[in-house]
């Protein structure tokens, strides 16, 4: 039987040897993000690099975040995410629609690796894909729209003809509509998610055909600079704009991706994240509206507030009929609800968008 003394030098013996074993805390995960353009875009890009921010902030040690900007959509777009794999990153995010083939084609030779792809509908058990009801506010901007404008001709400087973009054409001019049933809405494609000096030849031209109220689905502040030089105005996009033309821009449709990104890291550190396809609007806080323009008149005010607290509340849908089509042909009754998947691959300008969709 073992005495105090004995027992005594067998605990320090222990304490010695357990003093010399390294401790080695978890290593962090680590998180890629591939952008389309530069995080200084003060839009799309811009808003996904706060995501990430604010990711690193959140989970702090636990995740060790890198993103790859000015990535263009295409080839040169899978060697960068596969650099992002070589690299160890176990967790990647492709935060546009022109990486959805290369995400897949990785994702199909990385299977340990956990992929989630902005704004496309291609799915592995190891690729997500998510996106934003930004429509929601594209609404909200109509509705301001078809009130402020006095010309009844809107503007649209818009970037590539995918559903994401043409529906949120749709939804502005629906919800300018539904305050003013004269409007009509010009639009010009510039090919490009960011290209400030195409943008603002987009908008001058706009201005040039009659557009007294502009929006766009680019990325660069370049549409609201010149609507404040014309005397006209704006919208941000996907972020807060308004310190680049206060007098013109009257809100912004923004996106705030950190709770995904947040929940997703999680997840995958937990091992219990699952593809799915997600998409958040107002109701989820994935979509915020900025601070409105103090020259908004008060019952413009109160048709947005109350129009976007029944977005929030889920009550209601911009995608309601009824609704036509250019020929006048009824796509949706009235009270009837276009499905999510129409709304997703949506391919058809409403009556009252000039010009065609390009091919």
């Amino acid at each position: 039987m073992m005495n105090r003394r004995t027992v005594l030098t067998a605990i320090a013996a222990a304490c010695t040897l357990a003093a010399a074993i390294p401790s080695f805390a978890a290593e962090p995960l680590k998180v890629g993000f591939v952008y389309v353009g530069p995080v200084g875009d003060a839009g799309w890009t811009y808003a996904h690099d706060q995501g990430r921010l604010a990711l690193e902030k959140a989970l702090g040690a636990q995740v060790k975040t890198t993103f790859v900007e000015n990535v263009p959509e295409g080839a040169d777009s899978e060697r960068v995410i596969r650099k992002l794999v070589a690299e160890g990153n176990k967790l990647i995010f492709t935060t546009s629609f022109g990486y959805m083939n290369a995400t897949e084609k990785v994702a199909r030779s990385a299977p340990g690796v956990t992929f989630i792809h902005a704004t496309g509908f291609k799915r592995a058990k190891n690729l997500a894909t998510y996106e934003s009801r930004l429509y929601e506010g594209s609404y909200l901007n109509g509705i301001l729209a078809g009130k402020m404008t006095k010309s009844n001709t809107l503007g649209f400087v818009a970037s590539f003809p995918v559903p994401e973009v043409i529906r949120n054409i749709n939804a502005f001019t629906l919800g300018a509509q539904s305050v003013n049933p004269k409007i009509k809405t010009k639009v010009i494609w510039v090919n490009s998610w960011y290209d400030p000096a195409k943008e603002r030849q987009a908008a001058e031209t706009l201005v040039a055909q009659g557009a007294d109220v502009m929006a766009q689905n680019t990325d660069s502040p370049a549409t609201l600079q010149v609507a404040q030089e014309k005397g006209v105005y704006a919208f941000g996009w996907d972020s807060d704009m308004s310190r680049f033309a206060p007098k013109a821009h009257l809100t912004a449709a923004t996106n705030d991706w950190s709770g995904y990104y947040i929940d997703a890291a999680k997840a995958v550190i937990a091992g219990t994240w699952k593809t799915s396809d997600y998409r958040g609007g107002l109701k989820e806080g994935m979509v915020k509206m900025s601070k409105l323009n103090a020259v908004v008149p008060a019952d413009a005010a109160k048709l947005y507030e109350e129009k976007k607290a029944a977005l929030t509340a889920g009550t209601f849908a911009p995608f309601t009929g009824p609704i036509k089509d250019q020929t006048g042909a009824i796509k949706y009754a009235a009270g009837v609800r276009a499905p999510e998947k129409d709304v997703i691959s949506m391919n058809f300008y409403v009556q009252g968008v000039d010009g065609k969709i390009p091919k």
